[in-house]
């Protein structure tokens, strides 16, 4: 019961310390992914440290499936200072129509940490040998970025016994936090 409500106000002072952080950017990016032979779309939002914000699945790449996702994310995270996209069209009719047309940053590799951010999503979807139903995609890619973001230490930053003694740290904190 104490789990949840930990997890919960961690995410909502970093939420809140983030907010602060001058350099507030969101990076845009949908992805390709077939449900029983039909194609779908991953719509996912990365802040500027590379943690899931949010993932939407619709079945179009429209400009209405934009406007919904970036809503949703705007209702869920307050505005960003820059919207980091590809070149796809449908943000910038979304952008212009939300009246965030300005804070739009488009470019060749500006977008690669949302590009990044589908590689760990790709090797689970391969390891589970694809899905089924569209609800069991989106349940699974909410789950799947909040337990990345979670378990994802910068580890380039650290060595090999670093990491090592601040997960086992961490492990052992947990674990008494949940046997209270």
């Amino acid at each position: 019961q104490i789990c949840p409500i930990f997890a919960a106000e961690i995410r909502k002072n970093r939420a809140g310390q983030m907010r602060a952080y001058s350099n507030w950017q969101w990076h845009l990016d949908e992805v390709f992914v077939k449900i029983n032979g039909e194609t779908h779309y991953l719509w996912r939002a990365v802040d500027h440290e590379g943690e899931v914000l949010e993932s939407f699945v619709t079945k179009r790449r429209d400009r209405k499936a934009a406007l919904k996702f970036l809503r949703k994310k705007m209702k869920r995270h307050g505005h960003a200072h820059i919207f980091v996209t590809d070149k796809l069209r449908s943000y910038g009719a979304a952008m212009k129509e939300i009246g965030n047309a300005d804070r739009q940053e488009t470019g060749r590799w500006l977008n690669n940490r949302a590009e990044n951010s589908h590689q760990p999503f790709r090797r689970r979807e391969r390891a589970m040998l694809r899905f089924r139903r569209m609800r069991t995609l989106q349940k699974f890619a909410a789950v799947q970025g909040s337990v990345h973001n979670h378990f994802n230490a910068e580890r380039h930053l650290y060595s090999r016994s670093n990491f090592k003694l601040n997960r086992a740290a961490a492990l052992a904190e947990w674990r008494g936090l949940c046997a209270a």
